[in-house]
């Protein structure tokens, strides 16, 4: 990931999961397979370190967007979460 414009990408730290910006194909695959619409999905906000990182490299993030969120399991290897992007 490249984001030069920002002091400190929190998204190279070792406790951040990676985050991914949904194209709205993707994001309409993911909400019919989990069976939800978006307004369930938990919220994100446009203010948080990990949606400025990826402003920075994907270009402004609307409200509505969904990031896939990737974290390291012992169980499962990897666990996927879900977020709308919310005003903040």
């Amino acid at each position: 990931m490249v984001a030069d414009n920002i002091a400190f990408n929190v998204l190279t730290h070792d406790l951040v999961p990676e985050h991914h910006l949904l194209s709205e194909e993707e994001a309409e695959a993911i909400l019919l397979k989990l069976k939800v619409s978006r307004d369930q999905l938990p919220k994100i906000r446009k203010t948080d370190a990990g949606v400025k990182v990826l402003e920075n490299i994907y270009g402004p993030v609307e409200e509505g967007r969904i990031i896939k969120i990737i974290r390291d399991s012992e169980t499962a290897e990897e666990f996927f979460a879900y977020r709308l992007v919310t005003r903040g």
